[in-house]
């Protein structure tokens, strides 16, 4: 799957998106980075485990770090869904 977002691209996210439920598998989610907080990464919910946890990953597996890396997340963890691109203007758009 080639990446739905390039490195330098700048989003408009929804904090309220998961407010009434939470992301579903393939759906794109905002989080801090587990291990460097001030870092936020933009994933792919791959699975939800059974207990709940997310499991993260990039569109480009072999250049992402994701839960292969930092391992699954909680819900609680998501600050949004990313939902379009302003920049730079020749991609402005919805991602998905």
């Amino acid at each position: 799957m080639s990446p739905a977002l390039l490195d330098g691209e700048w989003l408009l996210v929804d904090p309220d998106a998961f407010r009434d439920r939470g992301p579903r598998e393939g759906e794109l989610v905002l989080v801090a980075d587990p291990r460097r907080p001030d870092r936020l990464l933009v994933k792919r919910v791959a699975a939800i485990a059974a207990d709940g946890l997310l499991d993260l990953r990039g569109d480009a597996p072999e250049a992402s770090t994701d839960s292969r890396d930092f391992g699954p997340v909680p819900p609680s963890q998501v600050l949004g869904r990313p939902w379009a691109r302003y920049w730079p203007p020749r991609r402005i758009g919805r991602v998905r």
